[in-house]
């Protein structure tokens, strides 16, 4: 789908919500991979967090919403002349496990839906 840009964001509340995100998920919710101690030094785009992730069913319901959220409302964007939308996905501590595995899913979510122009930034990471 081209014509809108998607730029999907990571980041850590503490460090304070982007300015430039148009929709903010929070991922606090969610099952907190940094309390395991192999995982904590992992990040949310490694296997292990993400099968960790996988495996937890209110996180596949999570990332199901907000795919059908963005799914009904990002074309509806496109067509009001917007060049780009940020959607960003925060959590607590380092903005490393959960949000980083939510911007990645959902990019690649876009991706399959058939946006050209899509990205991803983890604030805290990158």
């Amino acid at each position: 789908m081209a014509g809108l840009s998607l730029l999907f964001e990571s980041f850590a509340y503490r460090r304070g919500v982007p300015t430039d995100a148009d929709f903010v998920f929070d991922a606090r919710v969610l099952p907190n991979p940094h309390w395991d101690a192999e995982l904590r030094p992992l990040s949310g785009r490694d296997a292990r967090v993400r099968d960790y992730l996988d495996a937890q069913p209110e996180v596949a319901l999570y990332a199901s919403q907000v795919a059908g959220f963005l799914d009904t409302w990002l074309p509806k964007l496109r067509n009001e002349t917007r060049a780009y939308v940020t959607v960003a996905f925060g959590c607590t501590g380092g903005g490393k496990h959960r949000s980083v595995y939510l911007a990645e899913r959902l990019t690649g979510h876009a991706r399959e839906q058939g946006w050209e122009q899509v990205a991803t930034y983890h604030r805290e990471q990158d």
